[in-house]
């Protein structure tokens, strides 16, 4: 009777191709396709070269996610990265990671999608000289207190969240295709790097990790899970290539240099300021679901880290009322606010945001990846593996290696290390703050 009962529990393989295929567009389709356009023209020569670091972008992001597949089939039913990075490296690896994804890379992409928020928000009512550091004030306060309370985002919000979306993103790309504008070429070279373009390019097709962990609820996902994640990243790199070529279309790379809310001005090129509003507010709406989602999770990871660690064992606490982890989601939103509140003393909050969490980010993804190489001296034979192995794992190791320093050489580029190399240097403090904290935690 009781195997019975633990069989009735365990998940069901009840997702097939599409369902698989399309829940891996909701997952990595998000807000910053609105945003982050503009930032990789101003780092990219042509308009050639521009759109290549998208093509780019969905092979890294595919060689990741199927990294990613591999890992989860063998440890399904454990905590992601915290788990990988525990059986591989150590528990000491893993609670620096724990660590920093409360400080830097949770809170840091929190903060990152509220200044889309906030800068779209701003398109339809200014509130002054730092309007969209308010409005992402506004949006991480808000939403922190309804996961405190125990509200979250229904399924049918999500799919009319995700509708509204895929529509947004068609409508740019034709009217963008079809505004008949005078594009504005690029004038001089770009003012940063390929690379530079790069954190941008990957953080928009950011999520394929998440989509990774539908490996236990596919049919047969030995043959399946490959066709998942080829199917969901083609589609999203169709999708994005589609609307930067209609930003170029309407823009050329010279206006998206140039251009605060990209999304908006090839609107307003298209069809006049009315249909501005219209998109803001696709845009906001967008913004807050990928925020939401964010506090949420990032939550559960910080409760994970303090029934861990009697240190930080405040943050282990459930409240009963709304089922949510109070102290933690608290914290996490202190955090945020303190990071908008940085982050608006600089050019671009956006930006400095970026800054902040990618150099941690991609510490961390290295890592993670370096576990199937050790995962791989044992026999078990998981539900999936990844195909051409070891050459997919290997390349996406040192495009990881290469996106780390092009992170840290944020501090060095003329043009940005002036304005967020202080950003930088702060993410990788915080980072190592954990290795002593680490130590201490132990003892208690």
């Amino acid at each position: 009777m009781d195997r019975n009962k633990n069989e009735q529990v365990k998940p069901k393989q009840l997702l097939s191709v599409y369902d698989g295929i399309v829940l891996i567009c909701g997952m990595v389709i998000g807000a910053g396709i609105f945003k982050a356009p503009s930032i990789v023209a101003a780092n990219t020569g042509s308009n050639l070269e521009f759109m290549l670091a998208w093509v780019l972008g969905g092979a890294v992001s595919l060689c990741g996610a199927l990294l990613y597949a591999e890992l989860a089939a063998r440890y399904p039913e454990t905590g992601g990265e915290y788990a990988f990075l525990s059986r591989g490296w150590g528990r000491g690896v893993a609670f620096v990671f724990a660590w920093a994804r409360m400080t830097v890379i949770q809170t840091g992409a929190i903060a990152a999608v509220a200044f889309v928020f906030g800068d779209y928000a701003s398109e339809m009512l200014r509130l002054g000289d730092k309007s969209s550091a308010i409005y992402a004030a506004i949006g991480v306060v808000a939403l922190t207190a309804l996961n405190i309370v125990g509200t979250r985002e229904t399924k049918w919000l999500q799919t009319v969240m995700q509708v509204l979306l895929f529509a947004g993103l068609a409508f740019i790309a034709i009217a963008g295709l079809a505004a008949g504008g005078s594009p504005k070429p690029a004038s001089g070279a770009a003012a940063g790097s390929f690379g530079l373009a790069m954190i941008f390019v990957l953080l928009t097709y950011g999520g394929w990790n998440e989509a990774a962990y539908l490996s236990g609820e596919v049919r047969d996902p030995r043959r399946n899970m490959l066709r998942i994640l080829v199917g969901g990243i083609l589609t999203v790199t169709v999708f994005y290539l589609l609307v930067n070529l209609g930003y170029l279309a309407a823009l050329g790379l010279g206006g998206m240099r140039e251009s605060k809310a990209v999304a908006a001005d090839v609107v307003r090129v298209a069809v006049g300021d009315k249909g501005v509003v219209i998109l803001a507010l696709i845009v906001c709406l967008a913004a807050l679901t990928t925020m939401n989602a964010a506090i949420f999770t990032g939550a559960r990871t910080t409760y994970a880290l303090g029934q861990d660690f009697r240190f930080f064992r405040a943050l282990g606490a459930w409240r009963a009322s709304g089922s949510t982890p109070a102290n933690a989601l608290l914290l996490q939103g202190v955090i945020a606010l303190v990071l908008v509140w940085a982050a608006s003393f600089t050019p671009d909050g956006f930006s400095a945001m970026v800054a902040y969490t990618a150099p941690v980010f991609w510490t961390f993804f290295y890592l993670t990846a370096t576990t199937l190489f050790r995962f791989r001296d044992g026999t078990e034979r998981p539900a999936f593996r990844v195909p051409l192995y070891p050459h997919i794992p290997i390349a996406f190791c040192i495009m990881c290696v290469y996106m780390l320093y092009s992170s840290i050489d944020y501090i060095r580029n003329p043009d940005f290390g002036p304005q967020f190399g202080n950003m930088v240097l702060a993410g990788l403090i915080v980072m190592l703050v954990g290795i002593p904290l680490y130590f201490l935690a132990r003892r208690k």
